[in-house]
């Protein structure tokens, strides 16, 4: 009996894996950075998630989707090591954010973070995307327009839509796998894709090793305009988590932000990003994804997420997977960002919504208009040799406007 209960958490668990896995390994491939790593940072941080929430929160950490951005400019501007000493950073703004929450609960965080600050700020994530997705539904990486990336990207977006519409259980949780499966293969039959990379590749191999050769690893150097860039875009993911620990709240029928305590998830998924950076890792958040596929298996014991953190782990030092991700063409990752990003800025109107946010109010339409300008339009404020821009300044202004605009009577 003990052995079929034994088999039965370990297949839960490797089906949590599962439904995280498509966007765990789409960030970084998106970014540059090597998705073997961000398997083992995903599992390595929920490990450690879990033994700072005391092993009561069924909650899996994998990439975050709001980092992309940041990711895709700093790896341009600053470089790897300065990119990852920002994101290491800011995982400090989730603990300071978990001070607050102590010393004066949840609206500590509300009163600088209200609605009308936080969902503008998660609409600018997904439009300042937006440009990024077309381009790539359009060529195989070599910048030359190609009919054949249009149709496999199609397929791509076609296949995401009628699942997220359509899908029922488990295959409603994996939209993004399953387009990226259903992509691959028209990519594959229409001769677009390579299996070179899988052939070169061992079957064991250490992730940083290879990710040194191909320069999507280097220890983190702490560059101070890299870090203010960066910094304020945790801003969006921490108030993102709050959500999360509350739907997994009502889904398992208890109250997560008394026990543990909502300091406490917020401390460690700020740890986990931190260390996640450390490694190489993209900065990690909650998967809203794997609360769904609790709430349909009815598996609410944490065991599940801690078997799930082991499997990434060990499949992070499977070379042939690795090699298998990076042969995913251009195109079929388009399609999945066509439809993702587009989904990204509609969590913040549905934010705004949810909140019951007045928008005809002039205090309201301020805030936001101005955030939406300042992250969209690619403000840029340069101060000695500091530079702060895009999603970071954007949410920086939201925070001090709502500060000093007085309440509309």
């Amino acid at each position: 009996m003990e052995t079929i209960s034994g088999v039965k958490k370990t297949i839960l668990g490797l089906q949590m894996l599962f439904v995280a896995f498509g966007a765990l390994v789409l960030v970084p491939l998106l970014t540059g950075l090597d998705p073997s790593i961000a398997l083992f940072t995903a599992g390595a941080g929920t490990l450690l998630f879990q033994v700072i929430t005391k092993g009561k929160v069924p909650v899996f950490l994998a990439s975050s989707f709001a980092f992309i951005a940041p990711i895709q400019y700093g790896m341009q501007n600053f470089g790897v090591a300065k990119t990852l000493g920002g994101l290491t950073c800011a995982g400090f703004t989730y603990i300071l954010f978990s001070l607050l929450v102590k010393q004066g609960g949840v609206k500590a965080i509300e009163r600088y973070l209200p609605p009308i600050v936080t969902g503008p700020v998660i609409m600018v994530i997904g439009l300042n995307l937006a440009p990024v997705a077309v381009g790539m539904t359009k060529h195989f990486g070599d910048g030359q327009y190609s009919i054949r990336a249009v149709i496999i990207a199609g397929i791509t977006l076609l296949t995401a839509i009628i699942v997220v519409a359509y899908g029922r259980k488990i295959l409603s949780l994996i939209p993004i796998l399953t387009a990226i499966c259903v992509g691959y293969i028209a990519a594959l039959i229409m001769g677009h894709v390579s299996f070179e990379p899988i052939m070169q590749a061992a079957w064991i191999s250490i992730p940083w090793i290879e990710a040194s050769r191909n320069g999507s690893f280097a220890f983190p150097q702490f560059d101070i305009e890299a870090i203010i860039f960066i910094l304020p875009v945790a801003i969006a993911p921490a108030i993102e988590h709050v959500g999360d620990v509350l739907a997994i709240s009502s889904t398992t029928g208890k109250d997560y932000l008394k026990d543990p305590g909502l300091h406490r998830t917020l401390l460690g998924d700020g740890l986990a990003t931190s260390m996640a950076s450390v490694l190489g890792g993209p900065p990690n958040t909650t998967y809203s994804e794997v609360t769904g596929a609790v709430a349909l298996t009815k598996a609410f014991d944490p065991m599940y997420m801690r078997i799930a953190a082991v499997f990434a782990i060990c499949l992070a030092f499977f070379g042939k997977l690795g090699a298998v991700l990076k042969t995913i063409p251009v195109p079929v990752m388009g399609g999945i960002m066509f439809l993702l990003f587009g989904m990204i800025a509609g969590i913040g109107i549905n934010s705004l919504v949810r909140a019951k946010v007045d928008m005809s109010k002039p205090r309201n339409l301020i805030i936001s208009s101005v955030i939406l300008v300042c992250g969209i339009g690619g403000v840029n404020l340069s101060m000695w040799k500091v530079t702060l821009g895009g999603i970071g300044l954007a949410g920086i202004v939201g925070v001090v406007l709502n500060l000093i605009l007085p309440e509309d009577k």
